[in-house]
């Protein structure tokens, strides 16, 4: 089972299929487009929680950084005047000094990230989404801007104008994710943004194409007009797509052959039936566990 996530809606989604599949059997394919480098060490946001969900470390009250972690470093160095963008946790930073020195010393971010998912104890195979920098940079009415300091810096405040995937086009599909999806039969596409989760990973080059000759199955993160969470729906009317499940569909164009919305969402129902693809209705909120796996099973219901 392969899966393209990002860092908030995939990995409950996540949570539901391994509660039905064991870990070893998923591959997740996840965004490094908002990764950053913060006081010398690489910061993976999506990757780190991914990998902490399938290591049983992940603080599913927040969905990122490790449960009961201490921030000591962080507040040492805010009292010295130095500003991170990123409030990191002690033993999360320690991720992050683990997987910089893999590359430090020659390895490749799809290296680093596997060693150090399985240094903590993923069982799951965990690839970036590819091994060059990319970078989802927000065009706002305060100038152009990294994503994380548009969402975590300016807490999502600015008019947003654009977005860009800076650097994608020197990427390629890695070996790893050309071998995983060879594999399988089935691409699933979590319900994450789709502009700055989903849409980094379908502008590595190759990977629109790979990711198509697949049976794929996609869940919608809009309900109504709304997105479930994050800053989704003032990131897709800034690159022309209507605040909708539509407006989502439109988006992966020429990838879907099923397409999961919530069983709310009443326009979704109606506006999307005329688009050559399956629609499924279901409870999509996961707002625990068993809302999870019961999301996880109509998933897996449409699967070839």
């Amino acid at each position: 089972m392969l899966v393209l996530s990002g860092g908030t809606g995939t990995p409950k989604l996540l949570g539901g299929l391994r509660q039905l599949v064991p870990d070893e059997d998923i591959t997740v394919v996840v965004n490094t487009a908002e990764d950053l480098w913060v006081s010398g060490n690489l910061v993976c946001p999506d990757i780190d929680t991914v990998t902490y969900l399938f290591a049983g470390l992940l603080d599913t009250d927040k969905w990122w950084g490790i449960t009961q972690d201490t921030y000591h470093t962080h507040e040492a160095l805010a009292s010295a005047g130095h500003d991170e963008v990123l409030r990191l946790g002690d033993r999360d930073r320690g991720t992050h000094i683990l997987r910089s020195e893999f590359i430090r010393k020659g390895a490749s971010l799809t290296e680093a990230v596997g060693r150090t998912a399985r240094m903590l104890g993923a069982g799951a195979n965990i690839l970036p989404m590819c091994d060059e920098s990319v970078s989802s940079m927000i065009t706002t009415d305060n100038g152009t801007m990294h994503f994380q300091d548009f969402w975590v810096g300016q807490r999502g405040k600015p008019g947003v104008l654009g977005v860009e995937y800076q650097g994608a086009d020197n990427t390629s599909v890695t070996d790893a994710i050309w071998q995983a999806v060879e594999r399988e039969d089935n691409i699933i596409i979590g319900p994450s943004n789709p502009i700055t989760s989903i849409g980094p990973i379908l502008a590595v080059n190759g990977m629109r194409e790979l990711i198509g000759s697949k049976h794929v199955v996609a869940i919608s993160p809009i309900i109504g007009c709304e997105p479930v969470s994050g800053p989704a729906g003032k990131l897709m009317s800034a690159c022309g797509f209507e605040v909708s499940s539509r407006g989502v569909m439109q988006f992966y164009e020429g990838l879907l052959d099923v397409f999961v919305v919530d069983e709310r969402d009443g326009l979704g129902l109606r506006d999307v039936g005329d688009m050559d693809v399956d629609v499924v209705s279901a409870d999509t909120m996961m707002t625990s566990p068993g809302m999870s796996k019961a999301l996880a099973g109509v998933v897996m219901e449409q699967l070839v």
